[in-house]
């Protein structure tokens, strides 16, 4: 790439870059010396799973690897312990060691799924920030101001409320910000949320006579919802450890225009990769539940491999758009009494003729008027016959009947799927037999 593409593809979805002219500065001079810049990330280990939410600055560090930088995964074993009060509207409770430790064991079980492992330096700040004695507190105090410190947006809004502030929350700060003295960074990842922080290693890293490092922010990812920020308290998060098709089938149900921010902030595609798709969706080349599905499919992908993808396609189409009969669907056979003799029996319970009835008496709708809102809404269907590759009859009669002897006299049409959304129910019909003809 030339610097100016790099620069694009490094800045891509960010919030903030301070300063661009630095980064673009830093990336000519790696270019003409061939010294990769150190590209840090620092994360505290206080909880031990990760969702989509943030892998988006840990892919943005990637960003920085795929162009052969330093990427440097800084794990904040110490600082986890005094807890970063940004964003906090309280103390946080300590964490014990031994909780960071077993959660920074899981994550980077998780990093790895983005990060590639052998081109990353791994550091935790335990290496030097516990090796700080009284007079380095005190020296590194002495190089930031009060007012300054009280400036961040989380200790003034505390302030205004009369709520309580602790003294190592003030530290909180001050630490990270030697990390980055330390680790010599040219560039610092982190959330909007961590602007204060980042903003703060500039600073202190001036002040031990080090060169800046650029801050880049990346935004808060929004949830499914496309409103509220991904967070697993309000059930709006796709976690990067849950299962192929469960991360396929939620990353279906955001809108098409949240679909254009996960791949700007999910994705390694370059901006003019994004901006080709988009284009091609709008003029209709393309449609926008196939750009749906190529962004479910890559993500899977990053984190479960391209065989759990695939597989989870498959199962999201076979569920939801009627290409094909669920596996995990068993069949239930149901005995069907000779035609004119009665109505045959759901788990002991007279079914009567109209479709709506079997599709309550199959637990597939709770009631009739449900069954007959998907019916109307088109949600319903039926097939029989080679349900490898089934031909769906799509019901939109709301007063529809179904009448299982149709079906009587075809051993290859003996079994019947009833679709409504992605509910299935598989059955298999038993006929009385045949009566031979008299011979006299």
């Amino acid at each position: 790439m030339t610097i100016n593409e790099q620069l694009a593809y490094l800045t891509k979805g960010s919030a903030e870059t301070i300063r661009v002219e630095e980064l673009r500065a830093k990336l000519e001079r790696s270019a003409k010396t061939g010294k990769p810049l150190r590209a840090k990330l620092g994360v505290d280990p206080t909880a031990p799973d990760l969702h989509l939410g943030h892998t988006v600055v840990i892919r943005k560090l990637k960003h920085f690897q795929d162009l052969g930088h330093t990427a440097v995964f800084l794990i904040g074993d110490f600082t986890a312990l005094v807890g970063d009060p940004s964003g906090q509207s309280e103390t946080r409770p300590p964490v014990s060691r031994q909780q960071v430790q077993a959660n920074a064991s899981t994550y980077l079980t998780q990093v790895f799924k983005i990060l590639d492992p052998k081109k990353t330096e791994i550091r935790y700040n335990s290496e030097w920030l516990d090796k700080l004695t009284s007079y380095d507190i005190v020296r590194l105090c002495g190089k930031y101001r009060v007012a300054r410190m009280l400036e961040h947006e989380d200790f003034r809004s505390r302030l205004e409320k009369q709520l309580p502030i602790s003294m190592h929350e003030l530290l909180y700060p001050l630490l990270v910000a030697y990390d980055s003295v330390v680790l010599e960074a040219d560039v610092e990842l982190g959330a909007t949320e961590q602007k204060f922080n980042l903003l703060m290693g500039r600073e202190i890293q001036r002040e031990y006579g080090k060169e800046t490092q650029v801050c880049l922010t990346m935004p808060i990812l929004e949830g499914l919802d496309g409103v509220q920020k991904m967070s697993k308290s309000l059930g709006n998060y796709v976690g990067i450890n849950e299962a192929p098709a469960e991360m396929f089938g939620k990353l279906m149900s955001i809108s098409d225009e949240m679909m254009w921010r996960y791949y700007l902030l999910l994705t390694d595609m370059t901006p003019a990769q994004i901006e080709q798709l988009k284009q091609a969706t709008a003029s209709g080349v393309k449609h926008p539940k196939d750009a749906k599905k190529a962004l479910a499919l890559r993500i899977v992908i990053d984190f479960h491999g391209e065989a759990a993808g695939e597989s989870a396609q498959k199962d999201f189409e076979v569920k939801n758009e009627g290409k094909g009969v669920d596996p995990m669907v068993q069949a239930h056979e149901i005995s069907i009494p000779p035609k004119g003799q009665g109505q045959p029996k759901l788990f002991g319970i007279q079914v009567g003729k109209r479709l709506d009835d079997w599709l309550v008496t199959l637990h597939l709708c709770k009631s009739r008027s449900e069954a007959q809102r998907q019916i109307k809404a088109g949600a319903v269907y039926l097939a029989s016959g080679d349900l490898e590759h089934p031909a769906w009859q799509r019901v939109t009669d709301p007063a529809a009947e179904f009448n299982p002897w149709a079906y009587d006299g075809n051993p290859d049409h003996s079994e019947v799927v009833f679709k409504v959304g992605r509910k299935q129910y598989r059955v298999k019909f038993k006929f009385p037999p045949t009566e031979s003809p008299h011979v006299s």
